[in-house]
């Protein structure tokens, strides 16, 4: 013999299966828009040390630039080391997508261009002076090429400086990046300076 189930009881038989269903799917909706959210704090932290680290290095590289020899070893290394940097963002640029902000994600991506473009012209440029003073040492005085060397050599510290001075006015760009990073990260990078700053 079939039992019929009454009305009642196959309604809350539907009802049950309709709230479990619903209830799974928003489980995992919840737990998506949680790891999204991590995701993007993930990303939000990373891309904000990054270029609060630049930041940093430029003032110390600014700083370096301004006592003794300008473009001395210190001073490079300041700039090596920002360059650094920007191969650690090389290296996890696919992270940026976590950012869903297209608008931070797009600022991001230029200024880290620029301020690599920069750094190569730095370093390029000191690698030609380098060459062309030493070839200078090694010619002799009333050598007729010497007046294009000088005037080659002329340009490429020319270059050097203007590469350095284009890098301190991208790296002016970071703050207000970082400002709308700080949130999405849940951090203060400001806090890194100032440790910067006592050691």
């Amino acid at each position: 013999m079939i039992i019929q189930p009454d009305s009642e009881t196959l309604l809350a038989v539907i009802l049950g299966a309709a709230l479990a269903t619903a209830g799974g799917f928003s489980e995992r909706q919840l737990e998506r828009l949680i790891q999204r959210r991590e995701k993007e704090r993930s990303a939000a932290l990373l891309f904000g040390e990054i270029l609060n680290a630049i930041r940093i290095i430029m003032s110390l590289a600014d700083e370096a630039r301004g006592r003794g020899d300008p473009y001395g070893p210190i001073t490079l290394r300041f700039i090596r080391g920002a360059r650094r940097e920007v191969e650690i963002y090389d290296r996890t640029r696919e992270i940026l997508l976590d950012l869903r902000d297209p608008n931070i994600r797009a600022r991001t991506s230029v200024l880290i261009a620029r301020l690599s473009f920069s750094f190569d012209g730095i370093l390029d440029a000191h690698a030609e002076i380098m060459a062309a003073e030493q070839n200078l040492r090694t010619l002799p005085a009333n050598d007729p090429s010497r007046a294009e060397l000088e005037s080659q050599l002329a340009a490429c510290k020319e270059t050097r400086k203007t590469a350095f001075d284009f890098a301190l006015e991208a790296s002016g760009a970071i703050v207000p990046l970082l400002e709308q990073l700080a949130p999405l990260a849940k951090h203060n990078f400001g806090i890194a300076e100032a440790v910067a700053r006592q050691i």
